[in-house]
């Protein structure tokens, strides 16, 4: 996963609706909901729940499917996973011991370190 594509995920489920949609279609594994389902568990209008849901959507941490009159909706579990591996794809990297519950895969990614803020020249 790409560092834009990371943070649009993270901004998606930085929203306290939008978390609490996703949590509750992880539940649901790969059956999914019906839209009006999730509207009555977290108690959401229709139009609340249809904003939150293109935003998910949008951020393809969601996949819909019809299903006659019903829209399902289900998480779409290859990019959570995707997601925590980018977020611990460095764990341990510089540690001189590493927690055996982290196994990094794959190649080493370098971590951007901020700039310092340049200082600013007195006159003389």
């Amino acid at each position: 996963m790409e560092t834009t594509r990371a943070l649009s995920v993270l901004g998606a489920l930085s929203q306290e609706t939008r978390l609490a949609i996703f949590r509750l279609l992880v539940l649901h594994g790969r059956d999914g909901l019906p839209a009006g389902t999730i509207a009555e568990r977290l108690k959401l209008a229709p139009a609340t729940l249809s904003f939150h849901l293109k935003e998910l959507a949008h951020a393809r941490l969601i996949a819909a499917r019809q299903d006659g009159r019903f829209i399902w909706y289900r998480a779409d579990f290859d990019a959570m996973n995707g997601l925590v591996a980018y977020l611990t794809e460095n764990c341990c990297r510089l540690s001189a011991v590493c927690d055996p519950a982290c196994a990094p895969s794959g190649p080493i990614r370098p971590v951007a370190a901020p700039m310092p803020k340049p200082r600013k020249r007195r006159s003389a």
